[in-house]
């Protein structure tokens, strides 16, 4: 029977494995992700708090949306002139219904993916670092679409205006309006939903 050579590293390999293992070892600790102590307020980590999945749209419009994520920013950090929401908008999803805003402002800012811009004008693709803004009374539906197969997510930022705010959109059958003091979905005939 042949004696076979002992299993194991060569000198050849042992010699480099010294040489290269400072730099793997500084590597890995330049990449290492750091443990942080959970935040306190006023700072937060808004993955931590639930999202809104879907939307409150009256049926078939909800099919639309419902797997958009909402975490709502503004809440957790105690704002009161405006809203600020981390909204993730999964591939195939709208973020909501062609729609204008009648008393409130709204900014869109985009963190990573990429999504399709849709207003009266037509559309356009928005990428990380785009944003774009909508004032209020001004009669140009909006809404975003993701396209692609991956997720994008962006910052939606709006006013809160005292008393509720009043919506139209431009392509369906549907407006908010204050009816008891509450924000209701209704047709444009104002029959409710």
């Amino acid at each position: 029977m042949a004696k076979s050579k002992p299993r194991g590293r060569t000198k050849k390999a042992k010699k480099l494995a010294r040489k290269i293992r400072p730099a793997i070892k500084a590597r890995r600790r330049a990449t290492a992700v750091r443990k942080r102590p959970a935040p306190k307020l006023p700072a937060f980590d808004p993955m931590t708090l639930e999202p809104r999945i879907g939307s409150g749209y009256p049926k078939p419009f909800s099919d639309r949306v419902g797997r958009r994520e909402k975490r709502r920013l503004g809440d957790v950090a105690g704002l009161t002139q405006f809203g600020v929401n981390l909204v993730m908008l999964p591939p195939g999803c709208e973020s909501s219904m062609r729609h204008w805003h009648r008393n409130e402002d709204e900014l869109v800012y985009v963190l990573s993916g990429e999504v399709v811009l849709v207003t009266d004008e037509g559309e356009q693709v928005l990428g990380p670092g785009m944003a774009a803004g909508f004032p209020a009374g001004k009669p140009n539906g909006h809404h975003l679409i993701n396209r692609t197969r991956r997720p994008a997510t962006y910052l939606e930022v709006g006013t809160r205006w005292p008393g509720g705010d009043e919506a139209d959109y431009s392509d369906i059958d549907m407006l908010v309006r204050i009816i008891d003091g509450k924000e209701r979905f209704v047709h444009k005939d104002g029959t409710p939903y």
